[in-house]
């Protein structure tokens, strides 16, 4: 595993700790078996966003802080210029970049996704999480597989959904695409 996801790992282990909330009830608490949450933990798996949503909402912490380490300050209005995110490591199918780390007490998590070349989507694990997902096509075409259901978006389409269903995307004819993506 990356150094970020065990950066992330200990970051919420060490929540974990001051809160003194043992790892059996905060498994139960993020309704999640505690074998899984302990792998997380561990670093040994990517932690979905929506997982690390709801760690961030019971901690009361920034997301990006759960992610980065780095806390966020502005509260009127947050600017991000071009390239200038923050790289958030997540899934290696996908990059991310948070374009909206600087604004604190966020309603949304915003990334900017560039969805990787992939010839073999067959190895690809479905990611579901509580909440909405927005996706906004900027460049290239993708399909977004939502449950049993096969989605083509192209530069300039958009699809809300409800991101408790298994979802994950892959570019089409073997270029990279990348959308805006809104978790709400």
């Amino acid at each position: 595993m990356n150094d970020d996801i065990k950066d992330i790992a200990m970051r919420i282990k060490d929540l974990r700790d001051i809160y003194n909330i043992s790892l059996e009830t905060l498994a139960r608490d993020l309704g999640i078996n505690q074998s899984l949450y302990q792998q997380y933990e561990n670093g040994e798996s990517d932690i979905p966003i929506g997982v690390l949503k709801k760690i961030a909402e019971k901690f009361n912490v920034e997301f990006i802080t759960l992610i980065t380490g780095r806390v966020p300050h502005l509260s009127r209005y947050s600017v991000v210029k071009k390239g200038k995110g923050i790289s958030v490591e997540r899934r290696k199918e996908y990059d991310y970049q948070d374009i909206a780390y600087g604004f604190t007490n966020k309603k949304a998590q915003i990334f900017l996704v560039t969805v990787k070349d992939r010839t073999n989507d067959n190895d690809l694990q479905p990611n579901s999480h509580d909440g909405h997902e927005f996706n906004y096509v900027l460049e290239g075409s993708l399909k977004v597989h939502i449950d049993d259901k096969e989605i083509l978006l192209e530069e300039g389409d958009s699809l809300y959904f409800d991101s408790k269903c298994k979802h994950y995307m892959t570019s089409v004819d073997g270029k990279t695409a990348k959308i805006i993506a809104v978790v709400l």
